[in-house]
């Protein structure tokens, strides 16, 4: 880092990402976040400013908070095993084919518009797969639509999808989204929003350290909206990893 103490990220999710996989486990550097991006999930969770002018005075402010991060391991679209560092979110599931819809597709209707459409237009076609997950000492095996392995709590251009998310508790909010239908996808959606969707008859939500997700097909995995690959996939929280420069 040739004696650089502080990294600022200027984009969204997706260059937080990238940063973070080019500082993690380097001691005395901090992050700050200035966000020009689309989802903008992120900066969400710790209350960064989306505007310019306010973002850059966290980037000139002292405050900071120790933050964990995690440490993902999966197959790569080439076959190879391969392991990165996310800082928001990972998941396994139709999550990661929709995050590839929106990257493939464009954002020009904003995060939060590009992100819902793609989610109804994916879920139409999608066709859950039973899947095996483990969290720590738990086991959960059956039909399942999604796993969000959460450190924030937003995802999706805002959706507040694991509210109750400490990202420096040392655990993950792990998400099991079993066998819902179009009504359910319909009906809950604006709830997501607003963090109200919990609990949900068809939703568990387990805490854990480290996750193991299978599945009998390869499933893609999201890492904090990029694709890098597919199950199967394991994730551990590595505590406290990342100083981020907060308001």
């Amino acid at each position: 880092m040739n004696g650089a103490r502080l990294v600022v990220a200027v984009g969204g999710d997706g260059t937080v990402n990238e940063v973070v996989n080019g500082i993690a486990g380097v001691e005395g550097v901090e992050l700050a976040v200035v966000h020009r991006g689309t989802g903008g999930d992120f900066v969400r969770t710790f209350g960064i400013p989306h505007k310019l002018e306010a973002a850059l005075d966290v980037v000139r402010g002292t405050a900071t908070r120790e933050i964990d991060l995690g440490h993902a391991s999966y197959v790569t679209w080439e076959g190879r095993e391969e392991t990165k560092w996310f800082a928001n979110a990972a998941s396994a599931g139709m999550s990661g084919a929709i995050a590839k819809r929106v990257n493939e597709t464009g954002k020009a209707m904003g995060g939060k518009v590009s992100y819902a459409w793609s989610t109804v237009t994916v879920f139409a076609k999608w066709r859950n797969a039973q899947l095996t997950v483990k969290v720590d000492d738990e086991q959960r095996s059956g039909p399942m639509y999604d796993v969000i392995v959460a450190n924030g709590r937003f995802l999706g251009g805002g959706m507040k999808i694991t509210p109750d998310a400490e990202p420096d508790d040392g655990r993950f909010d792990v998400l099991l989204i079993g066998d819902i239908s179009k009504r359910d996808l319909v009906m809950t959606l604006p709830k997501i929003y607003r963090g109200t969707h919990l609990p949900h008859p068809k939703a568990e939500l387990l805490r854990g350290v480290n996750v193991e997700i299978d599945a009998p097909i390869p499933l893609p995995v999201q890492l904090d909206g990029e694709q890098p690959g597919t199950t199967p996939a394991t994730f551990e929280v590595v505590p406290r990893a990342l100083r981020l420069r907060v308001p």
